[in-house]
């Protein structure tokens, strides 16, 4: 039936789009920029969506094929014996990432415990560390024991050598073979860039990697630091010869709903030996109740390659919206993503400081607070860190963050929904120019 209404027309659309942005402090000239910049990504976002249809289908299949019911999201307390739904979940998750096995735990308490324990229950005293990547993020220095630290390996009797990327980010294939000797057990591999600017590395170039390292010495155990990482392609690093991967719950595989947690998948033994060290020799796995956290760690788990694109939409978002405004972002907007870091070099300290205050204006929890820098734990310089999130330091949720040192570099990542990471980007933006900070065409 004809009811005589009008079709509202394009113009009727694009403001009545635009409004909830003007309602929440974005002005038009930002909006339109941002607008602008988006009418070119179609292409990569049809991209983006294609990876998370395949890995939510894998994921769904492995949840079909470990035969997930409701008894598994009951949860045990006490010494958690027998926890079904804690075992269930760690055969999804070896499912999930091709792997022998897999732990899966909430006393893991976050990505550094993750690959601490990793590290410290894989290593002997005399073994040696080889990192062929540069220097690893800066909480496992201490770990490592590269800045002193009670606990650490170096403690323990292991050493540690590194090998830096060259200047063009490709690995310095001599100095890995020289690096590796009788004492190298375990090389460790980080697959995001940190507090880098230099590139991501995807999962091709990991096991071009792994590939040369074997050949030389099939012994050593490879490790991935795959924390940002999953998700974002259809492969994973243990697709391509990766002994373990580990990473944090609070980031992609948890999908922002898991509230603590972190989880290492590889061979049967490397995980065995996790087991033991996260416990107790002579308990292992057996034990560790999961108390309420089974119903989110699957149901995160079910959303996060849906979450992971939102994410990128984002990060891409980001990229090509400050490349236009002349800053270098790595990696660059038309290049390939292999984690859901973006760095912006601003170059500028209050750049830095303006931009994590906008997303923290950006974010549905402590919208009212502004961050600053401080002195955080395990960091060699002050940090400043923008998080509003619902499970508090969650990096898959809206966030930035770094470090106060040159380049003066901002890291953005996540976003629940590629809605809020849009807004969340455009709040930088108006931020940065409010401030007088940027002007171009928005003065």
């Amino acid at each position: 039936m004809n009811t005589g209404e009008k079709r509202p027309t394009q113009e009727n659309m694009r403001e009545m789009r635009y409004r909830p942005y003007r309602s929440m402090g974005i002005s038009r000239a930002v909006y339109d920029f941002g607008e602008r910049i988006l009418a070119e990504l179609a292409e990569r976002f049809a991209e983006i969506d294609a990876i998370a249809e395949y890995n939510q289908l894998k994921v769904l299949e492995a949840m079909q094929k470990a035969k997930v019911s409701e008894a598994c999201l009951q949860g045990t307390t006490g010494y958690g014996y027998n926890d079904l739904g804690r075992e269930t979940l760690e055969q999804v998750y070896a499912a999930v990432f091709h792997t022998q096995d897999a732990l899966v735990r909430p006393q893991i308490t976050c990505g550094t415990h993750a690959l601490a324990l990793a590290l410290m229950s894989n290593l002997r005293p005399g073994d040696e560390l080889l990192s062929p990547v540069g220097k690893p993020y800066d909480t496992l220095e201490e770990v490592i024991g590269i800045r002193p630290s009670r606990g650490s390996l170096r403690e323990y009797g292991i050493s540690y050598r590194q090998v830096d990327l060259l200047a063009d980010g490709g690995f310095d294939y001599p100095g890995i073979e020289k690096a590796l000797n009788e004492k190298t057990r375990l090389v460790t591999i980080q697959r995001s860039k940190g507090y880098q600017t230099r590139p991501t590395l995807s999962v091709a170039r990991i096991g071009e990697l792994i590939a040369f390292i074997k050949a030389r010495r099939p012994d050593v155990i490879c490790m991935v630091d795959n924390c940002y990482g999953e998700f974002v392609e259809t492969q994973e690093p243990t697709d391509v010869g990766a002994d373990l991967v580990v990473g944090s719950l609070i980031k992609n595989p948890g999908g922002g709903l898991a509230p603590i947690g972190g989880y290492l998948a590889g061979t049967k033994e490397c995980i065995e030996n996790a087991a033991f060290r996260l416990t107790s020799p002579g308990l292992g796995r057996e034990v560790g109740a999961s108390l309420s956290a089974l119903p989110s760690f699957y149901q995160g788990l079910f959303l996060a390659p849906s979450v992971t694109a939102g994410a990128l939409k984002g990060a891409v978002f980001a990229a090509n919206l400050y490349e236009r405004l002349g800053f270098t972002v790595i990696p660059g907007g038309s290049e390939s993503r292999h984690d859901i870091i973006q760095a912006v070099s601003f170059g500028d300290p209050e750049m830095v400081i303006a931009f994590c205050q906008g997303i923290q204006a950006a974010a549905p929890v402590d919208s009212h607070v502004t961050p600053y820098p401080w002195d955080m734990p395990g960091y060699d310089s002050q940090v400043i860190m923008a998080a509003g999130a619902f499970v508090s330091g969650a990096s898959i949720e809206l966030s930035a963050d770094g470090p106060i040192k040159p380049p003066y570099a901002v890291y953005f990542q996540g976003g629940l929904t590629w809605q809020h990471a849009k807004f969340g980007i455009l709040k930088t933006l108006q931020f940065l120019v409010e401030k007088g900070l940027i002007k171009g065409p928005f003065s």
